[in-house]
């Protein structure tokens, strides 16, 4: 098969073509066997291009271990450009479905005709227990929890996927240990993790630790979720620069709503086998 590879701030995926459908029912199989980075090409997830019955066309993510995701904020950056580069829609606004409902994505494109950066509407926000969903609790907002016999301070929100925020004094904080986190109990279906410290009202480092994936360069949904907790915490301002391992992304909230701002960059194709 061929495929490209790109990345949104050091998050990588591969890219597959499937306008006609011929790989419906293995998508698990060939997300972990094509992003092991031993034995595979290696990345964080696979995206498959589809067509869409109510948008431009259909996006369709799976984790490197197999598990399905509704909505990856870098991942849709990415295909922005993958599918205006690659004369699959020829749009500067384009409408994408995803497990997380139809996304709408603006393009900049520079004097090459290239897309030079992607604005995406990442959709509503939710603190309800009940959709994140938390086990018997209305809603985590700034309160204790203790895993592994540790304490963390930590708010949840669902952004597409289910985030928790956990404020730190290090920015080269452990990671790893979100993979305990991710499991805890209290998040019935697993959690994103993020670990956030914050350097000013309009700047954060976020570092995070991705359900289905392990610790990433960068995470869209991720940074997006750290910004509206952020802010409802008045921490930070309604437009924050997120400064992840990967590179940087913007975050702007109007309302409930959310907006990320941030490239997408190609970094190969090939033939897999």
């Amino acid at each position: 098969m061929e495929f490209i590879k790109m990345h949104g701030t050091g998050n990588d995926f591969i890219f597959l073509l499937d306008l006609d459908d011929k790989y419906i029912g293995q998508e698990s199989n060939l997300a972990k066997k094509l992003c092991h980075r031993r034995f595979g090409i290696g990345a964080d997830g696979i995206v498959l291009v589809r067509k869409s019955a109510v948008a431009d066309v259909k996006m369709v993510i799976v984790n490197s271990d197999g598990s399905g995701a509704n909505m990856c904020g870098n991942a849709i950056r990415c295909f922005g450009k993958y599918v205006f580069e690659n004369n699959i829609i020829d749009k500067e606004i384009i409408t994408v479905e995803t497990g997380d409902g139809v996304k709408e994505l603006e393009l900049k494109i520079d004097s090459e005709g290239k897309v030079e950066t992607v604005k995406v509407y990442m959709g509503e926000i939710s603190f309800d227990g009940s959709l994140i969903p938390l086990k018997n609790k209305e809603k985590l907002i700034d309160e204790d929890i203790v895993v592994n016999g540790k304490n963390y301070r930590a708010s949840s929100i669902l952004v597409g996927v289910p985030h928790t925020v956990i404020f730190v004094d290090d920015e080269n904080y452990d990671v790893t240990e979100g993979k305990y986190i991710e499991k805890y109990e209290l998040f019935e279906k697993g959690t994103n993790v993020n670990f956030v410290k914050v350097i000013d009202n309009e700047n954060i480092l976020v570092r995070t630790w991705e359900r289905g994936a392990g610790a990433t360069y960068s995470c869209g949904t991720g940074c997006s979720a750290s910004v509206v907790i952020c802010n409802k915490l008045n921490l930070t301002k309604d437009k924050v620069n997120v400064r992840v391992p990967g590179g940087q992304l913007r975050i702007e909230l109007e309302g409930t709503s959310i907006y990320m701002i941030g490239d997408a960059e190609f970094i190969c194709s090939g033939k897999a086998y």
